[in-house]
């Protein structure tokens, strides 16, 4: 015996049958109706409904060769672990993401060779200016971060990113409404009618960069962006001269799910304002096919200062290319203190004299 074919509301899911009266299936909870035919269609949508097939090929970066490597030296630092490279003639006196000593140096090994490197465009001047300028106004921020000395800590470093390009297939379901209302002598009434919308179509996605650097946290380094690709080169050891590199500690594979997580993002704010002229819209299912899914390693250029204040690293990155800024700052809870007994005394003063001149007229 053939098993019955349960249908569900697409409106409140609830279970519907058919309705011989008006020869339509109508959904007992909401009093939705259907043709057979619509709703038979939308069950056949449901079953062949895709998963998300988001994979990538994995060939990022190449084997360094002896000849490149003699001149690179290795620094590591104990504090927190983290690992550098630079020139052999580089002076790598403090670790640039905790600021402690560098303690160890020893030759350059292991990991992949980056496909392309974004040069320096932004010298240390620049980030010396750009910090000072950074500072200007802030009367609450302790003394230790506008003192000259410790800006001219500022170094640059060459941070690992990866770049995933790929084609994505899209398929989008929303559930949506549009509600009239209109009132005549004795009623108000209102008309709900629900839709079923969907989007379909292709996006490409070029260079999708994900930071490979557990020290740099990721919203920091994505607040860096935009880098201008247009200005990338084919690596070669020589752009690391006079400056640092930070060797990657969190590989392509590991950085799949967050260039994923930004790909899905993308792409349901672009799907998402395609559905226009509803009342209400809630997206109910959808499905990113990924093709040709690519990764290189780059790395790119950053001016990055860390300071320690009571406990507490803050660290500050300038873009190297175009020189935008992002960092946090804390407050020096002292000079607060005084600024709010200062101003509270002002405004008291104000508020004495206009009740005076107010006694007196």
């Amino acid at each position: 015996m053939a098993a019955l074919q349960e249908y569900k509301c697409p409106c409140c899911g609830g279970a519907i049958a058919f309705d011989s009266t008006i020869q339509k299936m109508k959904c007992p909870y909401c009093d939705t109706e259907f043709e057979v035919e619509t709703l038979a269609n939308y069950d056949e949508e449901l079953r062949n409904e895709q998963a998300d097939d988001m994979k990538w090929d994995m060939s990022a970066g190449n084997e360094w060769k002896d000849s490149e490597t003699k001149g690179l030296r290795s620094y590591v630092c104990r504090s927190c672990g983290g690992e550098i490279a630079c020139d052999e003639n580089t002076a790598a006196s403090s670790c640039p993401f905790c600021g402690n000593p560098v303690v160890m140096m020893e030759q350059f090994r292991g990991t992949l060779k980056p496909d392309y490197v974004i040069p320096f465009k932004l010298d240390k001047n620049d980030a010396k200016l750009a910090l000072k300028k950074h500072y200007e106004g802030k009367r609450l921020l302790p003394k230790i971060f506008k003192e000259q000395n410790h800006i001219n800590e500022v170094k640059g470093i060459y941070v690992p990113f990866w770049l995933f390009d790929a084609a994505a297939d899209v398929n989008m379901r929303y559930k949506a409404t549009k509600i009239r209302r209109w009132s005549d002598s004795r009623y108000d009434y209102t008309e709900t009618s629900f839709y079923a919308v969907s989007r379909g179509g292709n996006l490409e996605f070029e260079r999708v960069p994900v930071d490979g650097s557990v020290k740099m946290p990721d919203d920091l380094m994505e607040s860096l962006e935009p880098f201008d690709f247009s200005e990338a080169v084919d690596f070669q050891t020589a752009y690391l001269a006079g400056f640092l590199a930070d060797k990657y500690d969190v590989d392509a594979e590991k950085s799949e799910k967050r260039a994923n997580d930004r790909i899905r993002k993308s792409t349901e704010r672009a799907f998402d304002a395609t559905v226009k002229g509803y009342s209400t819209v809630t997206k109910e299912a959808g499905s990113i096919q990924l093709q040709n899914g690519k990764v290189k390693y780059a790395l790119f250029p950053v001016w990055i200062l860390s300071t320690a204040w009571k406990g507490q690293n803050y660290l500050f990155a300038m873009n190297g290319q175009n020189g935008k800024m992002v960092g946090d700052l804390p407050l020096d809870k002292g000079a607060y203190r005084k600024w709010l007994f200062g101003l509270t005394g002002i405004i008291g003063a104000v508020f004495y004299i206009a009740l005076y001149l107010i006694w007196i007229i």
